[in-house]
């Protein structure tokens, strides 16, 4: 039994990462799955992709998580591994919610008895006695060498407080312990960075991160924009900068109403954010930020629309959101109608070639 590293480290440094881990039906599994070539493309799929992510026009608007390969790493204990209820290696208990296909923190879960004291309880992950290596050889036999390659990096460094103690001792340390906040949102930039670092050396090309972190209510962001420069910005941006000058693209996954935070992101070198639907306007900010910043809004396909309408669906948001090519859709459809997500990708593709192809003088 390894001794040297804390309880909540032994099973990450024991696990034989070249078997698959995630239980079936569970959104990791279902993200490592491999998916069948797309062929019949003027140019790469990748290429493409990370053409609109760039505003480089693209030849055809991206089917959002379907033309990406999703690298997420068993070896990265954020959640529970599989996810199903138990701890992840900071020591945090989370718990499955059947009715999101999610999990949350168990209410009530404290991993250390006061923030002020985080220095001395908190045990941070050792990640050096984890077998990135194999499980990186797993993962990559997986993945679409046609496709791009997006690392799933979950838990952001405001995330990771309100997970270890309850959410309002961490609003109160905003204004309680401002210092030693931007200490521990530093060594959590610290940690973000190491691993990046062991994602890009150990699983291959990897164009891009998927940035998770929260920042909002239904309602509006949790901090004033003086407060976010201030608290969130320092931290996120160092480590930001530093997946930048690794030549990887990021987008954003950042729920709420938080598009008071926009040009926060873009002064952060964020390419892509896909906003939380409803709460956020799609046309403001596409007309607003749309020249700046990549989007991603959802189509939802209902279960009894016709084909002639899910292809008039995909056409009028082609219309809608195509004039400067930096806008793609998360195409939402009954997963036991597979056939209607197939015919608006169809649509989708055709539709938005030709309108490219216009637009940007190709024949």
């Amino acid at each position: 039994m390894i001794m040297a590293v804390g309880k909540f480290m032994q099973q990450a440094a024991q696990r034989d990462y070249s078997k698959e881990w995630q239980a079936p039906g569970s959104f990791p599994w279902i993200a490592q799955r491999p998916k069948t070539p797309i062929t019949g493309r003027p140019i790469s799929v990748r290429e493409n992709y990370i053409r609109c992510v760039k505003g480089e026009e693209p030849y055809w608007m991206p089917a959002y998580f379907y033309e990406s390969n999703t690298v997420w790493p068993d070896a990265i204990e954020e959640h529970p591994v599989p996810e199903v209820d138990g701890y992840d290696w900071w020591g945090v208990y989370w718990t499955m919610v059947d009715s999101v296909g999610g999990m949350i923190t168990k209410p009530g879960t404290r991993t250390i008895s006061d923030f002020a004291k985080w220095e001395e309880e908190l045990e941070w992950p050792d990640l050096s006695v984890v077998d990135f290596k194999t499980d990186g050889e797993k993962l990559q036999k997986l993945m679409d060498p046609d496709r791009v390659h997006i690392y799933e990096c979950v838990e952001g460094i405001f995330e990771r407080l309100h997970e270890m103690i309850p959410f309002d001792e961490s609003l109160i340390a905003f204004y309680e312990e401002p210092e030693l906040l931007e200490k521990f949102f530093q060594k959590m930039a610290d940690y973000k960075i190491e691993c990046c670092q062991k994602v890009f050396e150990n699983y291959g090309r990897v164009d891009g991160i998927l940035y998770h972190d929260d920042w909002g209510t239904q309602r509006a962001g949790f901090f004033s924009n003086e407060m976010f420069r201030e608290q969130i910005m320092p931290s996120t941006s160092r480590f930001l900068k530093y997946v930048k000058e690794q030549g990887k693209f990021i987008e954003l996954h950042s729920c709420g109403k938080n598009i008071q935070y926009v040009p926060e992101m873009i002064e952060m070198g964020i390419d892509m954010w896909t906003p939380q639907a409803v709460i956020n306007d799609p046309d403001f900010l596409y007309e607003t930020y749309g020249d700046q910043m990549t989007f991603c809004f959802n189509v939802e396909i209902d279960p009894t629309d016709s084909e002639q309408e899910i292809r008039r669906k995909m056409r009028d948001f082609v219309d809608h959101f195509g004039t400067k090519g930096r806008c793609m859709p998360w195409i939402r459809t009954d997963r036991t109608i597979p056939e209607q997500e197939i015919i608006a990708r169809d649509e989708l593709y055709h539709y938005s070639l030709e309108y490219y192809n216009k637009r940007y003088n190709r024949t």
